[in-house]
């Protein structure tokens, strides 16, 4: 018989109703079996948070329900089976499929029915501490994370590195997928939370990097991070964008055929220019989530010999690559991150909610 871990008091900021969260004191974690208490560093809102919050997206698990699922921090307590992990800083998978039903064995962990998301199918990391499957913990192995040092050369602490769990690694896995080689093109449309993170992984791919978004800060941080053609799709319409892409490509000797396309905006707009983009053998990434609909000639797949494909979270065994990006400096993330206190959770809510708060807002107790 394995031993039965302590459960650890701590508090949650829980959501008990659409627009309703509050402080709940007195919360006992306790691991069960191949589980893990994570006592959380930093913890970043994403938009799908605000879509359980504001939007009326329905979260799987029943309220009240503490939100987030972009988790840094340490294993306090362990579960049977996993007693290695204690002391160990880590980032929590924001999907941890099962890894042993049929969609897992055939490489398709995303569509696993079993799935597990903090802050959807269990408590999240809104909180001082979490209990999350110890199966697939990504192990920061960098000296001085837990000890909130700025890790080097990379200069990211291990609170700010809590957005690789979600806003890194998404994109990552969308470039994986898409096959972008290096001396390719990505266009990547939308330049914020996942968006700037998609271009800089592309960048480091060795890819030429054309960027996409309506707001002009954005697009000037961009030209520093990887983004060598910056354009504000709302100065122009999709046949002059299409004829500046020709020139730029003809200009610097680029692949004509194969461009990569990432939809990290999550707008309707952004998917329509999106869309509009591909051309030959094009291979199109739906990263953003939004409730709007879209009009779309599906026809352009055929004509193009193209591909379109949504992309879900990002299988565990992929952190690994993609935090080293960052420990690299390769990925930046301070550029792009503010941290805040965890006791302003209400406010910092409601300042992303109403684009008050741009950079990624993350949360640390």
């Amino acid at each position: 018989m394995g031993r039965a871990a302590p459960a650890i008091e701590g508090y949650q900021w829980q959501m008990s109703a659409p627009g309703e969260i509050s402080l709940r004191e007195a919360v006992a974690f306790e691991p069960g079996p191949a589980e893990a208490v994570v006592r959380v560093v930093g913890c970043g809102v994403c938009h799908t948070d605000l879509g359980f919050l504001y939007d009326g997206v329905r979260p799987r698990h029943e309220l009240p329900l503490a939100l987030g699922h972009e988790i840094a921090g340490e294993v306090v307590a362990t579960g049977e089976g996993c007693a290695e992990l204690e002391g160990k800083a880590v980032i929590v998978p924001a999907v941890t499929p099962c890894g042993e039903c049929d969609a897992c064995r055939a490489g398709r962990g995303p569509i696993c029915a079993r799935q597990v998301m903090p802050g959807n199918d269990i408590q999240g990391g809104f909180a001082s501490h979490v209990v999350v499957p110890a199966r697939g913990l990504c192990v920061v192995s960098a000296a001085g994370a837990l000890e909130g040092r700025a890790l080097a050369p990379c200069g990211a602490t291990l609170a700010e590195l809590a957005v690789v769990a979600d806003a890194v690694t998404t994109p990552f896995q969308a470039v994986q997928r898409s096959g972008l080689a290096e001396g390719g093109v990505a266009l990547v449309v939308g330049l914020g939370g996942v968006g700037g993170y998609a271009a800089q992984i592309a960048k480091a791919r060795g890819a030429t990097v054309i960027g996409f978004d309506v707001a002009a800060d954005k697009l000037e941080l961009m030209r520093a991070h990887g983004v060598d053609l910056a354009i504000d799709p709302s100065a122009a319409d999709a046949k002059e964008i299409k004829r500046d892409l020709r020139a730029f490509a003809a200009e610097r000797g680029l692949p004509k055929t194969g461009w990569r396309i990432y939809e990290c905006s999550g707008t309707g707009a952004g998917q329509a220019l999106a869309w509009s983009l591909m051309g030959h053998d094009a291979f199109l990434s739906v990263v953003g989530f939004t409730l709007e609909s879209v009009d779309l000639r599906l026809s352009n797949l055929m004509a193009f010999d193209a591909t379109a494909q949504g992309n879900w979270g990002c299988l565990p065994e992929l952190y690994p690559d993609a935090l080293e990006l960052v420990l690299e400096g390769r990925v930046a993330l301070s550029p792009f991150v503010e941290k805040h206190p965890l006791s302003e959770a209400r406010r910092v809510l409601e300042d992303v909610h109403e684009r008050r708060i741009t950079r990624r807002a993350v949360l640390c107790p």
